[in-house]
């Protein structure tokens, strides 16, 4: 499945609306989704949204759609 996960890329900092990013992964499950970002980033997130039919398409066609991929040695 693909998630879209929104971020800030500070844990310290209060979050604001315009200063929040994405970033698009692929998982099993929404759990394993927050882990691999947790577990590789320091960022603060905000939602995690599982990706599917029209809201995929729409973010493939509308957004900087680039799936990320973590290195699996960490």
């Amino acid at each position: 499945m693909i998630y879209k996960v929104l971020y800030q890329k500070d844990k310290v900092v209060n979050p604001r609306r315009e200063t929040t990013q994405t970033l698009y992964l692929e998982a099993d499950n929404l759990v394993s989704a927050r882990t691999l970002v947790e577990d590789n980033t320091p960022y603060n997130i905000e939602l995690i949204q599982e990706l599917a039919g029209n809201s995929l398409q729409y973010e493939k066609e509308h957004a900087d759609f680039k799936l990320t991929t973590f290195d699996s040695k960490k």
